[in-house]
């Protein structure tokens, strides 16, 4: 990557659009473009097919955005070597332009990509960017699509979940969709705006810098899970762990599980540290362990699972002093989004 890039004095965000096929990401990302807070912003649309229809449909919307297409696959696999050099792209040909520095990228993926290979793919460019997931989800059929592993892969490994299609939904869609997505992931934040242009506009709002906030709290929540191929545990600790111990127990629950592990995020009081280590990751990609200074009196992980049976999570070595519920529920203040995935990857890629 050309060195001049590091000149840039803030991070770019990179929005990880995904969502499963007609959910709404086209729509949502076109009627942001239209809004005055979608200045300095580049987007990427990945096309499986020659056709770049996404692109074209974007293209009329806003036409003075940087736009790039990604095509020839799907960008969570055969695309992924591409994307860094189009990122690099975009910056560079930004700065020989003696424009500002672009405030976001917005990268659409395919309906069928998973958001874990993606950030993966942008190990590189982590000290350029901060990268964050937004997942579409159709309130009307999005039910019956996470049977599908892409699908809740997507839900599962989003930082923020967007409700689209409300205008064609039966009364009391939203609220379903709700309680069903907060227990799937109960890590991400909400956005259910009714209006086309506040939906949009929150769903690709900055997120705030901080993981945990004060009011930050967890429910245990001994209800049925609301999908029969989706588990959430809440690993709740009774002590603090060694250091050791809790990375040998997340090699082995990576290893347990595969590709079937769709996220993990907690605090863990560890044994030596004033603060709690921040553990979080979507699919197999664990961001570094770092403490985080927050006052807290728990010490949980939240594991989100496709498959699995998570009394299973007992046998992982070493043993690790947790109680564990079959579901779990997250709720913070209105707003609150946790510090992503990959901004973190930038104090790993130094």
């Amino acid at each position: 990557m050309n060195p001049e890039i590091s000149s840039s004095p803030m991070p770019i965000e990179l929005v990880v659009l995904t969502g499963f096929l007609g959910s709404g990401k086209t729509t949502l990302l076109a009627t942001y473009l239209r809004q005055s807070q979608a200045a300095d912003t580049a987007v990427i649309v990945n096309e499986i097919g020659e056709i770049d229809l996404d692109g074209a449909v974007l293209s009329s919307t806003a036409a003075k955005v940087p736009m790039a297409l990604l095509s020839n696959g799907c960008v969570c696999c055969a695309m992924s070597g591409d994307l860094p050099g189009t990122i690099a792209a975009l910056i560079e040909e930004r700065a020989a332009r003696g424009l500002p520095p672009l405030a976001r990228i917005v990268l659409e993926t395919t309906g069928l990509a998973r958001p874990g290979p993606v950030l993966r793919s942008l190990a590189p460019l982590a000290p350029y960017l901060r990268a964050y997931v937004v997942s579409t989800f159709d309130c009307e059929r999005g039910a019956a699509t996470l049977d599908l592993p892409e699908a809740a892969a997507q839900i599962a490994g989003a930082h923020r979940i967007v409700i689209t299609r409300q205008d064609v939904a039966d009364d009391g869609a939203v609220a379903l969709a709700r309680a069903m997505l907060a227990r799937i992931n109960p890590l991400a934040e909400l956005v259910a705006d009714a209006a086309p242009g506040p939906r949009a506009l929150a769903a690709l709002a900055s997120p705030p810098v901080r993981l945990f906030q004060q009011g930050f709290s967890l429910e245990d929540d001994e209800a049925q899970a609301p999908h029969g191929d989706i588990r959430t545990a809440l690993c709740r600790f009774t002590a603090a762990v060694t250091s050791d111990d809790l990375a040998e127990w997340l090699d082995n629950l990576a290893g347990l599980c595969g590709e079937r592990l769709l996220r993990v995020k907690g605090l863990v009081s560890v044994q030596g540290e004033r603060w709690p280590l921040l553990v979080q990751c979507v699919g197999t990609l664990f961001s570094p362990v770092v403490p985080l200074a927050v006052d807290t009196p728990d010490s949980f992980l939240v594991v989100i699972a496709r498959g699995l049976h998570l009394d299973a999570l007992r046998d992982v070595q070493p043993p690790l002093p947790f109680t564990l519920r079959a579901t779990a529920r997250a709720q913070s203040k209105p707003g609150v989004l946790g510090r992503p995935l990959a901004s973190v990857l930038e104090e790993a890629c130094t």
